[in-house]
């Protein structure tokens, strides 16, 4: 079943990464309002779809502790890859945040994201720094849970047009929808978790 459950996880990761790439490489793809963004803060927009998307096509291996044992090295490697991922992606998600669709719901969501999102991820690497493995790993926990908030807002928002919810409120809620569940499954995972550090 936790095999399983990676493995839907690192693909649906993967295929999101897959997208933010092709945002990336083929300008005409993607919603409207990114051809907005490419033109007014093109530099927080490649910030954000690049770190992002080196930040999910990592965190799988990172959390699969049968990979993270072949190769401490390797781990470190990725780690530390990881990381830089993040503090690209997220300084590009707080820029994006001021201005993204439908006002200041969205604006302290996607704001609250990435605060978090960085947070998260430099605690666990202090965590790591000062040889506090356990706290290292719930807190790199916490920092993937945000990560794959790109998955679940890729998961929630169109659901939400299926079933006939206006844009507007969707994508107000989706911008807290995306990734506060994500933290709740996280901190029960790290709950049930035996000798874990708080």
């Amino acid at each position: 079943m936790r095999q399983a459950l990676w493995v839907s996880m690192a693909a649906l990761a993967m295929l999101v990464a897959l997208y933010a790439f092709g945002l990336m490489v083929m300008p005409g793809v993607g919603p409207p309002f990114l051809a907005e963004r490419r033109l007014d803060m093109p530099i927080a927009l490649y910030a954000h779809l690049a770190g992002g998307l080196v930040a999910l096509a990592v965190g799988p291996w990172q959390m699969n502790s049968r990979l993270r044992a072949l190769s401490l090295l390797r781990h470190r490697l990725l780690g530390r890859v990881y990381v830089i991922a993040v503090l690209v992606g997220g300084l590009g998600a707080l820029a994006l945040a001021t201005v993204s669709m439908e006002g200041l719901v969205t604006h302290l969501g996607f704001g609250m994201l990435g605060v978090l999102w960085l947070a998260s991820t430099l605690q666990a690497y202090r965590r790591i720094r000062a040889g506090d493995q356990a706290g290292h790993r719930v807190w790199m926990i916490r920092s993937f849970a945000l990560t794959l908030a790109a998955v679940t807002l890729r998961v929630f928002l169109p659901l939400s047009q299926v079933v006939g919810i206006p844009f507007a409120d969707a994508y107000q809620a989706v911008a807290w929808v995306c990734w506060v569940p994500n933290l709740v499954v996280a901190e029960w995972f790290v709950l049930r978790t035996p000798n874990h550090s708080r």
